[in-house]
């Protein structure tokens, strides 16, 4: 091992890998139901008789584009209170 290189030791706790592998699944389904919304509205946008259906369908998955970072700081939060600190992010978090 390099002078410059270290272990680095991690402490993950039962319940931070819980909280965080539920947060994850919520965000994987959150953004499979936005991928939904967006070609089901690009298909009924093919027909004039169903653009406005697939418009709402924009809407719905623009506004559920809103819900990821919420669900990011509620995961944020959550892990702040369940460790007593602030948590770590990783790359997997986003």
């Amino acid at each position: 091992m390099a002078q410059d290189e270290q272990d680095v030791a991690l402490r993950v706790g039962h319940d931070e890998l819980r909280i965080r592998g539920v947060y994850e699944t919520i965000s994987i389904i959150n953004d499979v139901m936005v991928a939904l919304w967006f070609v089901v509205g690009s298909i009924l946008f093919f027909s004039e008789s169903t653009t406005t259906t697939g418009t709402w369908l924009f809407l719905i998955g623009s506004i559920q584009l809103l819900v990821r970072p919420l669900i990011r700081l509620s995961r944020r939060v959550h892990l702040g209170r369940a460790g007593g600190g602030s948590p770590n992010e990783t790359a997997r978090d986003f």
